[in-house]
């Protein structure tokens, strides 16, 4: 894929799948309501609308506000996570290394834009950050080898798998606690490849202070391996959208001087970045 930087623009009831220019400007991807439907494309019409887009420069758009933009990929076929990726986060846990990937999904209502608010459901108060890196799926395919799998990437974004730990403690099966409607806040940009850093840094803060930080490249799997392995089980496609789990430093494992987890409360603010993908701003409601 040309080196490119998407985004999903929210332009009043509708979307738009746009161009980052390196100013901020935003330019249309005409004819694309999301970063998805542009991925689902064939290649000739992808470059046909990137070209149209960096030609129409009096067409642009100003950067965007708070708010402005969706989650890249609106409706993902398949929202696949990773948990006990990190290792650090899996020495906090008390788990063993995984001689396998530890999978489990979500949906596409659980996503939500990288600056919106998360409503803090009353039925658990065991909030949890993690900040991840996303997998965008370009090429997709089945029973992909690493190399292969490293084509099939579109590129990479940031996702913040925000946990109701109550109820994805409920039994051994962690579903319920990761599937909230308008959870899982995605973006805010989609940057392809070549565009970013393997080793770059992930970030997150909760109300201004460092939570989280840690390298994206120190995972037991990296991501070729991840869509590999994926790709084995069921036929990845563009758009599909592979969270690829959370360093150490998340509440779960952490004591505060009472000796309890400090899990958020309504009114806290997260920031997760990644370097090269931006950052996302949210604040539970």
């Amino acid at each position: 894929m040309i080196h490119m930087k998407l985004a999903t623009l929210r332009t009043g009831a509708t979307t738009q799948a746009v161009l980052v220019n390196e100013d901020g400007t935003l330019s249309p991807l005409e004819r694309f309501a999301d970063v998805g439907a542009f991925l689902a494309a064939p290649t000739e019409a992808r470059e046909a609308a990137a070209a149209t887009a960096r030609a129409a420069d009096a067409q642009r758009l100003p950067a965007p506000a708070r708010g402005e933009l969706a989650q890249p990929i609106l409706n993902p076929a398949k929202v696949l996570c990773i948990g006990l990726n990190y290792h650090e986060h899996i020495k906090e846990t008390g788990n063993e290394v995984p001689k396998f990937p530890t999978v489990f999904a979500k949906f596409a209502l659980t996503l939500t834009g990288p600056d919106d608010d998360i409503a803090f459901p009353a039925e658990d108060h065991r909030l949890d950050w993690e900040g991840e890196l996303g997998i965008v799926i370009g090429s997709g395919g089945r029973r992909l080898g690493e190399e292969q799998a490293a084509d099939a990437i579109a590129g990479y974004t940031i996702a913040n798998d925000v946990s109701m730990r109550g109820w994805q403690g409920r039994t051994a099966e962690w579903t319920q606690g990761k599937i909230w409607e308008a959870s899982t806040p995605v973006g805010p940009w989609v940057v392809t490849p070549d565009e970013f850093d393997p080793t770059a840094q992930l970030t997150t803060r909760l109300n201004g202070a460092v939570v989280q930080q840690d390298s994206v490249g120190n995972t037991v799997f990296s991501p070729a391996a991840l869509v590999a392995y994926l790709s084995t089980i069921i036929t990845l496609e563009p758009g599909d959208l592979i969270i690829t789990g959370t360093p150490a430093g998340v509440a779960l494992g952490r004591r505060n001087e009472a000796g309890r987890h400090p899990w958020m409360v309504a009114g806290d603010e997260m920031e997760v970045s990644i370097e090269g993908l931006g950052v996302q701003h949210t604040r539970l409601v």
